[in-house]
């Protein structure tokens, strides 16, 4: 069976391979400056705060925020504070250790759970040391980066392109429902506050 949910998905994983959605232990694996709740920012900066486990997916409760060590009560209990990584925000699908889609995040405001386009891209990526042989026992792996840091690891595929051929999409928001783009047709696709896609066909 495949998975297209993290919620579907964690049951499932074997004990060993959980830390992965631990998005706290995962930044610190990947040599990230990153903590919980309550442990101050070395220095006063824009950081990521963010929730440590989010099953319910696409960045949910994650914010940008300015933190300086004085600051720790601004971190809820079960958040962390992580590095802000600039650069692209790309998402790619690994099968079996290869990596088979590659599609990049585009946004139109700051808020770091909502984006206005995802567009495949040809860029290779290279399955991370990191994760050593989960991909011998998942055969989905879908990590996200921003630039060339990881930022998220999903035991699961992207199914936002699993079902057309488009190679651009736009999502649609209950709260923000963008008219029909030129050279489109509707894809439901509910998850959260999210209705679905518009699917180009240029």
């Amino acid at each position: 069976m495949i998975y297209i949910d993290d919620k579907d998905v964690w049951p499932n994983l074997c004990v060993d391979d959980l830390w992965v959605y631990d998005k706290l232990i995962l930044a610190r694996k990947l040599g990230h400056q990153a903590a919980p709740a309550a442990v101050p920012v070395p220095s006063a900066g824009w950081y990521v705060v963010r929730p440590i486990t989010n099953l319910r997916m696409m960045s949910r409760g994650a914010e940008k925020i300015w933190l300086t060590p004085d600051d720790v009560d601004l971190v809820p209990d079960g958040f962390f504070w992580t590095e802000y990584f600039e650069g692209r925000h790309v998402s790619v699908d690994f099968h079996h250790g290869i990596g088979v889609l590659a599609v990049e995040g585009f946004r139109n405001s700051s808020r770091l759970d909502r984006f206005c386009r995802w567009e495949k891209i040809h860029n290779t990526y290279q399955f991370p040391a990191v994760l050593g042989d989960m991909h011998l026992r998942q055969p989905w792996i879908n990590i996200e980066y921003v630039g060339s840091k990881i930022i998220e690891v999903h035991m699961r595929w992207n199914d936002d392109f699993g079902n057309h051929n488009s190679n651009v999409i736009y999502p649609v928001w209950q709260d923000d429902p963008i008219p029909q783009p030129e050279n489109t047709t509707w894809y439901a696709s509910p998850a959260g506050s999210r209705l679905g896609f518009w699917i180009s066909h240029k």
